[in-house]
């Protein structure tokens, strides 16, 4: 049995999870931020939970790059025959799943990448389709994919997604935003 065609697969989740995690140390962690605790589990452990969560199917990039750009191109080769791919920072524990789906969602002729917003600000995931692999797979260095994103922009080619996830533009760089974080998540426990 052939497998479905790219535009009728949902496109892979990108679990960027790399990084040295340098900025969260001297910030004054005591341990890598993906591994810090945060509400009973680590900080990766629950960006897994909602990636697994949203159905997509997700792939995990943990191995060291030397910077973002390098971490991309290789999870996007890595996954050369996925239908397009969700750019997730594995430092974002508060996404929800149907963010995700949404951002997946949004991708296909024309938009060829989309970013969701939360009250105006961009954040992350970012969805690419299938054609951007060439741009994506050649990507190196700290800059991670914002020439891609910034190129078909300019092209009228990106769906913007105004969502109600405040997880899309909470990251953990620092002990003080994984206090927020737990704050955050406290208060949408009923």
């Amino acid at each position: 049995m052939n497998a479905a065609p790219p535009e009728r697969r949902p496109p892979t989740v990108i679990v960027l999870a790399s990084g040295r995690g340098e900025r969260f140390r001297a910030a004054g962690g005591t341990v890598h931020k993906l591994q810090a605790a945060l509400a009973g589990a680590t900080v990766l452990e629950h960006t897994l939970a909602a990636v697994r969560a949203s159905g997509l199917p997700w792939h995990l990039e943990d191995v060291g790059h030397p910077g973002m750009g390098d971490s991309i191109a290789a999870a996007v080769r890595a996954t050369a025959d996925a239908a397009g791919w969700l750019i997730l920072p594995a430092d974002l524990p508060l996404v929800q799943p149907a963010t995700l789906a949404a951002v997946a969602h949004a991708l296909g002729f024309p938009m060829q990448a989309a970013q969701p917003h939360f009250r105006g600000e961009r954040g992350h995931p970012v969805g690419f389709s299938a054609a951007c692999f060439e741009p994506l797979s050649r990507l190196s260095g700290n800059q991670g994919a914002a020439p891609v994103l910034r190129a078909l922009r300019e092209a009228g080619q990106v769906a913007d997604i105004e969502v109600d996830d405040v997880g899309v533009v909470t990251d953990i760089d620092t002990p003080a935003e994984l206090a927020r974080a737990e704050a955050l998540m406290r208060a949408r426990q009923p």
